[in-house]
């Protein structure tokens, strides 16, 4: 979708983190911005600062975890800003826990917030958008769905789910004006969950590395323009491990625990009680 000036936007998830750096990018390229999210006072403020850029912006607080508000939120987004264009699925919930100290209310949850609102509001929209020859859906995914590390497996599946859903519709759609693009950031300093990890303590391996919110903003504007399939930002080379875990899954294993997140998860885990006894933190 390469005309954005003057269209309308959807990001979920921008009232604070990754979201909210979209949302001002997606401003500066002159679209009118609709922000959601839990926190009603920081979504206010976000709003304001769009308007300062010289475009509509409104804030629609919810609660993506209730599924029963995914009509609302888009009903309220077109009733002020007119039809969604862009719709940026960001909104997202990560838990650091061993699987078996996540209840079961916490499962569901990640699965709700990071799968099915996002899958439910892109069915909710694309029909407008054929309608109108024009729209971009965008999935915020993550490193963690290519390559699902410890302690993470609710919020790994959902993102593995991603970009299954992704490349489903975008096979599906081939041959209509609308795009789909799936973004898989590694771990991003500068703000988000893994800046809060920072603030505690917490680093990821060197091999790992970090990457930045300005990238996985500009390449999320980049696909949006040019109807990238997928674009996997992080902060060392990790396609050859992604080709690994294909061909030898066995491998992969084994270099990811050698070298990859997963003892730092583990710590970060254990930090906040939510590791089994039996599982070190120094892997």
């Amino acid at each position: 979708m390469k005309e954005l000036h003057g269209r309308t936007a959807l990001v979920t998830g921008a009232s604070g983190g990754l979201g909210t750096h979209i949302a001002h990018a997606l401003a500066r390229e002159g679209m009118h911005v609709a922000v959601s999210g839990r926190r009603e006072n920081a979504l206010a403020t976000v709003v304001a600062q769009l308007r300062g850029l010289g475009v509509r912006a409104e804030g629609v607080p919810v609660d993506l975890s209730d599924l029963g508000e995914i009509d609302s939120l888009i009903d309220r987004t077109e009733d002020q800003l007119g039809p969604i264009d862009v719709l940026v699925n960001n909104a997202g919930i990560e838990i650091a826990s061993t699987f078996t100290h996540l209840s079961r209310a916490e499962l569901t949850e990640t699965i709700d917030v990071n799968l099915t609102a996002a899958m439910l509001l892109t069915h909710r929209v694309v029909p407008g958008m054929l309608d109108r020859r024009r729209g971009h859906v965008v999935f915020v995914s993550s490193a963690a769905g290519k390559l699902g590390p410890a302690c993470q497996a609710p919020y790994a599946a959902s993102k593995a789910a991603l970009v299954g859903l992704n490349q489903s519709l975008r096979a599906e759609y081939a041959k209509e004006p609308i795009g789909f693009s799936v973004v898989c950031p590694g771990f991003v300093a500068g703000d988000g969950m893994y800046q809060r990890m920072l603030d505690e303590g917490f680093r990821s391996s060197p091999l790992v590395g970090e990457t930045t919110v300005e990238k996985i903003v500009d390449r999320t504007v980049w696909a949006i323009r040019h109807d990238v399939p997928e674009v996997v930002v992080t902060g060392a080379p990790v396609r050859p491990w992604l080709a690994l875990g294909q061909i030898a899954p066995r491998l992969a294993e084994i270099a990811v625990a050698r070298f990859g997140a997963d003892g730092m998860l583990r710590q970060v885990a254990a930090s906040r009680g939510r590791l089994d006894p039996t599982q070190a933190t120094d892997s």
